[in-house]
């Protein structure tokens, strides 16, 4: 601050004002604690920036044990860990779509079956926290015995945990099953050609199959092409789109009429014009 001090009249001019010397006293120590405490300040706020961040990471590393514990009981069937850990007006949403309250994970957690067998690993544990909030976003790693059959599978779980007096608590959870592609089988290119030609969506959109070598292309008009894969006689799809199938239609003499675009079970039919 732009300050003009000079002496006038026995007293001292401090920002325009006159003041005495009593005042001038009282004035000066104000301003010297006020300095001192922006000093405080600029001390000591990175050590409580450091301690906020620190008190953070030990939360961060409870509630990634936590949920490592919630999912060991999966196998093991121990109904105490959900009890404890969850609040009692959970919502939950299962890979399957399905919605579930606390009571009903409760019933649901038993001990696996003689012949299975199986664990679930955390990873790619991240938090992001919002007062006595905290979301969470993880992958969990399952592999599965299955009657000497390997298992395995991996989901995509966003939660929700909220601060209680009882410690964290879980308050909402969605479940998401990571899909994959299917493997792909080989034809022979005879049997590919089957499925060469030019499909209507629309009378200004079509998709054309092209065959080059044992591979077949397909391309929807004003769009890239793309590779399709065989994932058995008359279902094709586009690697990296396990959403989605081609599934071949057939008329009464065998031939290839058209095909849908299955997408979880909905179909969006195209029909064969050459």
């Amino acid at each position: 601050m732009m300050m003009a001090l000079f002496r006038r009249n026995g007293g001292v001019m401090f920002d325009g004002r006159q003041i005495i010397p009593e005042q001038w006293r009282a004035l000066w120590l104000q301003r010297a604690l006020m300095g001192l405490a922006t000093t405080l300040a600029l001390v000591f706020t990175p050590s409580l920036n450091s301690q906020a961040l620190a008190q953070d990471n030990d939360v961060a590393r409870l509630l990634e044990r936590q949920t490592q514990d919630l999912l060991n009981a999966v196998s093991t069937g121990d109904t105490s860990v959900w009890d404890r850990y969850l609040d009692a007006n959970l919502i939950y949403t299962a890979e399957d779509g399905t919605r579930k309250t606390k009571a009903d994970l409760l019933k649901e957690i038993t001990p696996l079956p003689k012949g299975i067998s199986g664990s679930i690993t955390v990873s790619a544990f991240e938090v992001r926290f919002h007062g006595d909030t905290a979301i969470t976003t993880h992958n969990d790693l399952e592999s599965e015995d299955c009657f000497g059959h390997p298992l395995k599978a991996e989901y995509r779980t966003t939660d929700t945990w909220i601060r209680t007096p009882q410690g964290w608590k879980l308050a909402a959870s969605q479940v998401h099953a990571q899909l994959i592609d299917p493997p792909a089988i080989h034809l022979s290119a005879a049997r590919l050609d089957e499925y060469v030609g030019v499909y209507r969506l629309t009378p200004e959109i079509t998709y054309t199959i092209r065959r080059k070598g044992d591979e077949l292309t397909g391309e929807r008009s004003g769009r890239p092409v793309q590779t399709l894969s065989v994932e058995a006689a008359d279902v094709l799809f586009v690697a990296g789109q396990p959403r989605s199938r081609k599934i071949f239609l057939r008329g009464a003499e065998g031939r290839v009429s058209g095909f849908v675009d299955r997408r979880e079970g909905r179909d969006v039919p195209w029909m064969r014009i050459q």
